[in-house]
């Protein structure tokens, strides 16, 4: 070991260390400071825009939600409307299709009248026939079953179909001139349009 002492620093040398030391201290807590300070408004910056993101994507996905709910309600409406009518509807032609069946035998009852009868018996059996027919009409006219006019009416397309045309100067062009099959209508609805004969 060495018994030397060290030199003593004069003032000055001491003043200049501390005064070191101190500019030393200053400048890092100057610097901590300035990275303090940098780094809260970034945090801040960083949460504003994020929570304004947030907000108006909550605001966008509720609209959407919204939307989706009224279209849904108003295809329910629809629905509800379409369901309603269809069982009206299934419940005011219930019998069109039995009406639709029975209309070639309206036919051939219109067929057997029109024979002429000779004798009384047939005459008799055509009475019978007619009662029937009668009987018939009655039935399916409680269910709606109309006749369509035809015989000296305005050719109507709704509920003529002509099937052949003929020159009658007596008679106004268009006119129906001959029926040669009755047309049918259930409550409004065409079953079988009339088939005519029309003046040119």
């Amino acid at each position: 070991m060495s018994n030397e002492k060290e030199p003593q620093k004069s003032t000055e040398e001491v003043e200049q260390e501390v005064q070191t030391e101190a500019a030393g201290d200053a400048v890092e807590q100057q610097e901590e400071l300035v990275l303090d300070e940098a780094a809260g408004p970034a945090e801040e910056t960083v949460d504003a825009p994020v929570e304004v993101d947030e907000t108006a994507a909550l605001k966008e996905e509720l609209e959407a939600e919204q939307n989706k709910y009224l279209r849904l309600l108003a295809d329910y409406d629809n629905f509800k409307r379409r369901s309603q009518k269809d069982r009206q509807d299934a419940e005011k032609f219930r019998s069109q299709s039995l009406l639709v069946d029975l209309l070639p035998v309206l036919d051939n009852f219109d067929r057997a009248l029109s024979v002429e009868t000779k004798s009384e018996e047939s005459a008799s059996l055509l009475k019978g026939v007619e009662m029937v027919q009668k009987s018939l009409i009655e039935a399916v006219k409680r269910e709606g079953l109309e006749e369509i006019k035809a015989l000296g009416e305005p050719f109507d397309p709704n509920f003529h179909q002509a099937v052949m045309q003929e020159k009658d100067e007596t008679a106004e062009p268009g006119i129906v001139l001959m029926e040669l099959q009755k047309g049918y209508t259930l409550k409004g609805r065409v079953l079988r349009p009339a088939m005519v004969k029309v003046n040119e």
